[in-house]
């Protein structure tokens, strides 16, 4: 995959052993904080079977989203992928076509241009077309964070469509179904939008809205 640019941006594939650990740095960061541990990286197992693409500022070569890309021949190794961890999967199984599932997506906390998102998009898509590839990926959230997530979707459920996806349902062990919360609650898309964290409300102005199928948060 050639790199790509947008803006003040490029977009490139890790090509070393110095580009995980920096990726892995961006994604404490992201996640946890820096909490005074200067080294602290977030990995795991699937690191080393991934693709992972950086974002970087072009000025000063400074990394400021990345993500990575697990490849899967087809849906006989679904059960190899992260989301299998916390999704029932069982029923794309049967998928006949190259799936590429999309992790660890995350953004530097000093960086909120929306530029960034847009480029991992646009790689998203052009690869989802070229190589006819199905893309796909885990949202999961904290315990603590399900108040904060109910209020956050409760303004724009009207216009998600609240139903389950072709055969991925959550796990009834690890799963908490947004949907049954939001039931009660008057859909108001302008305050949605007010409210709603940067990288999904990018998702949702470009289009991705249109392609909820259902809000299960897993822990």
């Amino acid at each position: 995959m050639q790199s790509m640019s947008k803006g003040r941006y490029n977009l490139r594939i890790a090509a070393s052993a110095e580009d995980l650990a920096a990726a892995q740095r961006l994604r404490w960061l992201s996640f946890r904080g820096d909490q005074g541990l200067p080294e602290a990286r977030d990995s795991d197992d699937y690191d080393a079977r991934c693709t992972h693409v950086l974002i970087e500022e072009a000025a000063q070569g400074r990394l400021v989203a990345c993500f990575r890309m697990l490849t899967l021949t087809g849906g006989a190794e679904i059960g190899q992928s992260y989301s299998a961890q916390y999704y029932n999967l069982a029923l794309l199984q049967g998928y006949n076509g190259r799936m590429v599932e999309i992790g660890r997506f995350c953004l530097h906390p000093e960086w909120h241009d929306p530029d960034i998102v847009r480029l991992a998009w646009g790689l998203w898509r052009a690869m989802s077309t070229s190589t006819r590839s199905a893309c796909f990926s885990a949202v999961r959230a904290f315990t603590a964070q399900r108040p904060r997530i109910t209020k956050m979707l409760s303004p724009c459920c009207a216009n998600a469509i609240l139903r389950p996806s072709a055969g991925c349902r959550g796990s009834r062990r690890r799963k908490f179904s947004a949907s049954r919360a939001l039931r009660a609650r008057k859909a108001d898309p302008k305050r949605a939008m007010a409210v709603m964290p940067p990288l999904l409300r990018s998702y949702l102005l470009m289009g991705a809205g249109s392609r909820i199928m259902r809000w299960s948060i897993a822990r």
